[in-house]
């Protein structure tokens, strides 16, 4: 028995590096809420989970107030009863965006200690399916940025070995379409170009976008529409050979299962935080793999590198910094491919003077 005794949170205030902007908003801020669980035998999992400028303090009061007190008690080695419990007890807040974040920072808080408890890296406690994950960037691929910056970031991170940057679109068509040709043309064909719309267009502009972006090679069509347009993605994956990628903004495995049984995608970008957590995240990859589909996750590199490592139709790692001012180490890196670390649990050495230094004030709660 390893029961739960303990349970600590903060709420830490992050600032972004660069300046980062898309079709329909700007990060201000990441929030990113932390929960340290500590078991019987005294071995301690620490989870997080994060906002992009808003929901932070919504997600811990829900965390304060409803869900971290029903894990005093519980065997830690649970998860998965501990994830429906605590999901079915929020029933009527989900599925939604800040229940689902709410229940990735227990839950990775859980498999963190699980991992630990198992001296094991979480990269091989949850499969272990490959020792390094390719890497593309998105940092260099903002909207706000000129041309000749988008081609100077992607000539040096292919130097640095990465496989592929990824674009933001959403400019008019022929903006977009001679910006792509520009970066294309100046790294060539074996470097890989994404490109991102944020959920930005309809479904006819985003059919109709589609034949010029084709023509700049990319290789894939990310969040064209609205998450909630299952129908839309539909109507645009039979109109068109470019792959569609979705899934940053779905928030249960359910929702993947109807994206992929109506072909309405091609490329599974599950979040881990915005899903619900590691548990869930797990589901949703091996149905991926189920419909041949691949999965590249959406942002937190510093977990999603052992997660992608974990399964074998993990393909790319998107490298977006958000950790490194409150951890010791940052992402292994090497020859444009990401190294899960062999760490025993996530593999994120946490700085806890800096969570301190970065902690909202008030927000550090403990139960017992």
């Amino acid at each position: 028995m390893a029961l739960i005794e303990r349970v600590e949170m903060w709420l830490v205030d992050l600032k972004p590096m660069v300046t980062r902007s898309d079709a329909i908003q700007s990060f201000t801020s990441q929030e990113t809420p932390i929960v340290r669980i500590t078991d019987s035998d005294g071995t301690e999992g620490v989870g997080y989970t994060y906002t992009i400028g808003t929901g932070g303090t919504a997600i811990h009061a829900l965390l304060k107030d409803y869900l971290i007190p029903r894990l005093i008690g519980q065997e830690s080695l649970m998860i998965e009863e501990i994830w429906k419990d605590l999901f079915f007890f929020t029933h009527a807040t989900s599925v939604g965006a800040i229940t689902s974040l709410s229940l990735a920072a227990i839950d990775t808080a859980l498999w963190d200690l699980k991992a630990k408890r198992s001296d094991l890296p979480l990269h091989q406690l949850a499969g272990g399916a490959q020792s390094k994950v390719p890497l593309y960037t998105t940092e260099g691929g903002w909207l706000h940025l000129t041309v000749d910056e988008l081609i100077d970031d992607a000539l040096a991170v292919k130097e640095q070995g990465f496989g592929g940057s990824k674009i933001k679109v959403g400019r008019p068509i022929a903006e977009d379409a001679a910006r792509l040709q520009a970066v294309k043309d100046a790294v060539g064909e074996d470097f890989k170009i994404m490109i991102d719309a944020n959920q930005g267009f309809t479904v006819d502009e985003a059919i109709r976008r589609a034949s010029y972006y084709a023509d700049a090679g990319v290789a894939w069509y990310e969040e064209p529409l609205p998450a909630e347009d299952i129908q839309g993605h539909v109507r645009l994956a039979r109109s068109t050979s470019l792959p569609i990628a979705i899934g940053e903004s779905l928030y249960h495995p359910s929702h993947f299962r109807e994206y992929m049984a109506r072909d309405a995608c091609s490329i599974i970008q599950v979040d881990v935080a915005r899903v619900g957590g590691i548990t869930p995240w797990l589901k949703t990859a091996h149905t991926a793999e189920g419909f041949n589909l691949p999965v590249c996750p959406h942002f937190l590199m510093e977990l999603h590198v052992a997660l992608t490592a974990a399964v074998s139709n993990g393909k790319w790692v998107e490298y977006i910094p958000q950790l490194g001012p409150i951890t010791q180490q940052e992402m292994k890196m090497s020859d444009g491919f990401a190294i899960p670390s062999m760490n025993p649990g996530l593999g994120i050495l946490w700085d806890w003077n800096a969570i301190t230094h970065h902690t909202i004030d008030g927000s550090y709660q403990e139960f017992t």
